[in-house]
């Protein structure tokens, strides 16, 4: 490590890194914060590039250490337990912080419907941990696209960890909901969408041709667009006594290994 060590926490960017904690900041400064050595790992495969990092040797872990060899010493501040403290997301922090410049989210209207595949597009979704299961099992499950609306903070620190870095892939797109739509019409898709007044079975549905599934929002679901807009309302059979719904990231789960399976046995 090449840089002085950094104490106090009235540094500036220490300061910059405790302000990223919140969402403004992050869409100001075009910055977010990585504090898990293997989201870093992947940020960094994909090509995502670090401004500085913060380094405690007394908090450090093997993986903290392993990836802090791949860095620019250059980048990299000496702190101390302190300044870890006051910067960190985590309720107990690690040895390495991470501040990362946030590259435009790429939207649809790049996105050659060549390479598209299966498409998983979420909307007005809120909850982090939801969205961060669903990128990553988005990715187990081989769809190549993942588009979401562009109110969304896809850096926001929980979303970064429950998606295991697979917020970081190349496969997601912005889009607000009247531009999917035509993107879907203007390229043959079959657009399905998860709800609960669905008449039609998951299980009856053809997924394994050009087809787009919708996730709404955690409370209400689909808006009145987009159920007048899907081809089919589609409902995961359920036949317990109590439950009648499931949370939107086992839901989309479901829809996309029902996916996947059909895949498989039609190649």
């Amino acid at each position: 490590m090449a840089n002085i060590p950094i104490t106090s926490t009235q540094n500036n960017k220490v300061k910059l890194a405790f302000k990223l904690r919140f969402k403004r900041s992050r869409e100001q400064s075009q910055r977010f914060v990585i504090e898990y050595y293997r989201d870093l790992e992947r940020a960094i495969e994909q090509g995502y590039q670090l401004d500085y990092a913060f380094f405690c040797e007394e908090l450090a872990s093997e993986g903290d250490w392993y990836i802090m060899r791949m860095l620019d010493p250059h980048l990299i501040h000496p702190v101390t337990e302190q300044v870890m403290v006051k910067t960190s997301y985590r309720q107990n922090p690690g040895g390495l912080l991470a501040v990362m410049v946030a590259p435009p989210l790429p939207h649809i209207s790049q996105l050659d419907p060549a390479y598209a595949g299966s498409v998983l597009a979420l909307v007005n979704l809120q909850i982090p941990g939801n969205i961060g299961a669903l990128l990553r099992t988005a990715d187990a499950t081989g769809f190549m696209t993942v588009l979401v609306d562009t109110s969304l903070d896809l850096y926001n620190p929980n979303i970064i960890r429950s998606s295991t870095g697979t917020c970081f892939l190349n496969t997601i797109y912005a889009a607000n909901s009247r531009d999917t739509i035509d993107y879907f019409k203007q390229n043959g898709y079959q657009v399905f969408a998860s709800h609960l007044e669905g008449a039609t079975s998951l299980f009856d549905i053809n997924l394994a041709d050009r087809s787009a599934i919708i996730m709404g929002t955690e409370d209400t679901g689909l808006d009145e667009f987009w159920v007048q807009q899907c081809d089919s309302l589609v409902k995961i059979p359920m036949i317990g006594q109590v439950a009648d719904s499931l949370n939107v990231s086992v839901s989309g789960a479901i829809f996309m290994y029902e996916a996947l399976r059909q895949r498989l046995q039609s190649s």
